[in-house]
């Protein structure tokens, strides 16, 4: 069904109910979610576009295109990238085949939240001191803001500082490793932590739908400060990057209205 249509009656329920039976928020729900998470530059839903704050051009929400998993990898629109709910909590679930809650993005909707160029992004990075380092993060959409709050959680627990540090970066403007979709690293709104305990579905030898499973080196006390804070973490999809943790609180919050829960 396309977004014009779920869209279109003022009587759409708010709450569609799953085949397990579990009340997720639909699509209209979604929306709401996405525009309050980021409140610095969408202003609201119209149709089938996102309005803007900055009064720049809407956004298409639903491209109406049918697409497999590659191809909304490649090609998302922002209804894509709010399909599959990301799960939350200090427990590890083995995710199905093509499961990656927040792996599928929109690049239009992300070069209109942080910037459509190096050069736009850059111009927006601060400092962020973390475990001995200095991060360039961008303050746009309270990115920077949140990442300190996740620093002076992990701060506490001076025994995690082995997985947090030396940073493999933030900020850098490229597109996902053999990819055409544009990493959030490119944003300033993405973290890669300590590659000692690292694993990467392509560095394990897999192939897109052919994934190894793999063993988790990282507390998940770690992933569930991140995620309370609005990061949502590489380790929950099934082409994983377990030391990868990115800034989408549309995500979390979306989990939280669902009650998506990685220890049920």
């Amino acid at each position: 069904m396309s977004t014009k249509r779920l869209l279109a009656g003022a009587a759409a329920l708010l709450l569609a109910v799953s085949s397990a039976g579990a009340a997720e928020p639909d699509l209209t729900a979604r929306l709401k979610l996405l525009v309050e998470a980021y409140p610095e530059s969408l202003s609201g839903v119209k149709g089938n576009t996102l309005l803007f704050k900055d009064g720049g051009p809407p956004l298409e929400i639903d491209d109406g295109k049918a697409k497999d998993h590659p191809a909304a990898l490649a090609a998302g629109d922002v209804e894509d990238s709010l399909r599959q709910i990301y799960p939350t909590g200090a427990c590890e679930r083995k995710p199905e085949v093509d499961f990656d809650p927040g792996r599928i993005r929109s690049d239009a909707l992300m070069m209109r939240l942080y910037g459509a160029s190096a050069k736009a992004v850059g111009a927006e990075l601060v400092p962020v001191k973390w475990f001995g380092e200095t991060l360039r993060v961008t303050k746009r959409q309270g990115a920077a803001a949140a990442l300190e709050k996740v620093r002076e959680a992990l701060a506490a627990k001076p025994e995690l500082k082995r997985y947090l540090s030396p940073s493999a970066g933030v900020f850098n403007w490229r597109k996902v490793s053999g990819a055409k979709n544009m990493s959030v690293h490119s944003f300033g709104a993405a973290i890669d932590l300590n590659t000692k305990f690292a694993d990467y579905w392509v560095w394990s030898g897999g192939k897109p739908g052919r994934v190894p499973t793999y063993a988790n080196k990282y507390p998940l006390e770690i992933v569930e400060i991140f995620e309370q804070h609005g990061f949502v973490w590489g380790g929950r999809w099934y082409h994983y990057d377990t030391m990868h943790f990115e800034y989408r609180p549309e995500l979390i919050a979306i989990a939280k209205a669902a009650g998506a829960s990685a220890c049920r």
